[in-house]
């Protein structure tokens, strides 16, 4: 039986990416860069917002000093808040039933490669804070996905958090859309389902299951994916 579900936030419970990517544009527009959707698609979704810029600057050949990264992150979150504030954001099919109904019945998890400050105003605008029994965001960690170091601290901290649960990575499942996310999952022990909200099946081909979306998607279907 699966002992516990673990959710990316990006591209799984929201569609958010297209937000991120205005709000990395208006950053780093002040250095005279930019991308295009596609590249962002194709090169930089799945990295937190330090790696993010680490990548962003190492692709167009420039330097990018560590003392600068601290400012960097700061204007993005401020813009990416501004720009979520007025911006119409929507839940991804099935994953707002799927939540509730998860909810006190099996541990769950958030791993997320955003910043906390990112994640909580979406998750309150739609009543799903409560949902979680356990947050890990980008600010926890030294490391972004494809690292496993967000899932083993989700893992650790679900482990704290119902003692008396078995709680075994072996049968415990991530929801991921990226191929960064599936491999940061699947590093730390976890099956993973992904959903080609962000990616092609053929991009997602090392999860263990693939599916198009989590409509009408039930506890009995997740248990069936971990047998």
């Amino acid at each position: 039986m699966l002992t516990g579900v673990c959710f990316d936030f990006d591209g799984i419970i929201v569609d958010t990416e297209p937000l991120h990517y205005q709000a990395f544009e208006e950053v780093i527009a002040e250095d005279g860069l930019h991308y295009t959707w596609a590249e962002y698609v194709n090169y930089f979704i799945g990295f937190d917002d330090r790696d993010g810029f680490r990548a962003l600057f190492e692709r167009a050949g420039r330097a990018l000093p560590e003392a600068r990264l601290p400012g960097l992150i700061d204007k993005k979150a401020k813009a990416f808040m501004r720009i979520a504030a007025s911006a119409e954001v929507r839940l991804y099919p099935g994953v707002e039933a799927l939540l509730k109904s998860l909810r006190g019945h099996l541990p769950l998890a958030l791993c997320s490669g955003a910043l906390r400050s990112d994640v909580d105003p979406i998750l309150n605008r739609f009543d799903l804070a409560s949902c979680f029994d356990v947050m890990v965001t980008a600010e926890e960690v030294r490391r972004s996905k494809p690292d496993p170091e967000s899932y083993l601290l989700a893992c650790a901290r679900m482990k704290q958090a119902f003692p008396d649960h078995d709680w075994s990575t072996g049968r415990a499942l991530a929801i991921e859309d990226t191929p960064a996310g599936i491999a940061s999952a699947q590093g730390a022990g976890l099956s993973v389902l992904a959903i080609t909200n962000s990616y092609s099946r053929t991009e997602l081909q090392t999860a263990n299951i693939i599916l198009d979306t989590l409509e009408g998607i039930g506890v009995q279907d997740l248990n069936g994916m971990v047998a």
